[in-house]
């Protein structure tokens, strides 16, 4: 679409804090802000902090946003949802209520002549087995069913305690988790140079990280953007008029590129 732009968000695990409801509120204003701009809207994953589709239930809170994503998709604005490791139960459930094109994996979108490898980003490069192997029983479509037997009540505070559990651990063996940790020490980068070993890409973006960077140094003729998240930071990305840029709402101007 002439003179359209494509943005990027990820990471706001709504549902987890207090201040859930407030960062929703100001997603939403984001998106009503770029509605008219927009062509195609990308959510790299863990939008929400825990989600399950049941067959007939439909877990409670963050009505703003599926509407808002509702609304976009009536306008004829492109919508794709990449699912992250929070939310990989969502299954068809927003592509049926709000038409968003899903996806599993990394995948590829080209606009405006453009070519970007996109995902959310966790379990890439396979740093972590541990992960690599929970990931797996998470994925299994067995598990999933025996899951979905138990009461509503029980399965999200299981997924909430342990959601809030694995944040605090993670930072207390690692204060500095969510700062870049080198090129040779991060999964998405690993995977990028692997799949930039196949095919050309102008543009790998991803989430997962909570770090908002761009890097134009660690990938082979190819620019790497982490957008960031709506949790810790109120990140977006937008590609317009032949570039990339990283905000964040927090900040006056915008992320620039890290060397």
């Amino acid at each position: 679409m002439p003179n359209k732009s494509l943005y990027f968000i990820t990471d706001a695990h709504l549902g987890a804090g207090n201040d859930s409801l407030q960062r929703e509120r100001e997603l939403c204003a984001l998106l009503d802000h770029i509605k008219d701009d927009a062509a195609t809207v990308v959510f790299l994953g863990d939008m929400f902090d825990f989600w399950f589709t049941y067959r007939y239930v439909v877990p409670k809170g963050h009505v703003r946003l599926l509407g808002k994503m509702a609304e976009m998709s009536d306008a004829g604005i492109e919508l794709h949802f990449f699912i992250g490791n929070h939310d990989m139960w969502l299954f068809d459930y927003l592509k049926d209520e709000v038409g968003a094109i899903m996806h599993n994996d990394p995948d590829t979108l080209e606009f405006d002549g453009k070519r970007f490898l996109i995902g959310h980003g966790d379990g890439l490069g396979h740093l972590d087995r541990r992960y690599d192997f929970i990931r797996r029983i998470f994925r299994c479509r067995l598990n999933q069913r025996l899951f979905a037997l138990l009461p509503s009540g029980l399965t999200f505070g299981i997924a909430h305690n342990w959601s809030n559990s694995s944040r605090k651990s993670h930072i207390k063996k690692n204060p500095k988790i969510f700062e870049y940790q080198g090129d040779d020490r991060e999964g998405i980068i690993i995977f990028c140079k692997q799949m930039l070993a196949k095919k050309h890409y102008d543009y790998c973006v991803f989430g997962h990280r909570h770090t908002p960077i761009v890097k134009d140094d660690c990938l082979p003729n190819c620019t790497y953007v982490n957008v960031g998240d709506w949790l810790l930071h109120r990140n977006y990305a937008v590609y317009t008029g032949g570039s990339l840029t990283l905000h964040d709402l927090l900040l006056e101007s915008p992320i620039t590129n890290a060397r």
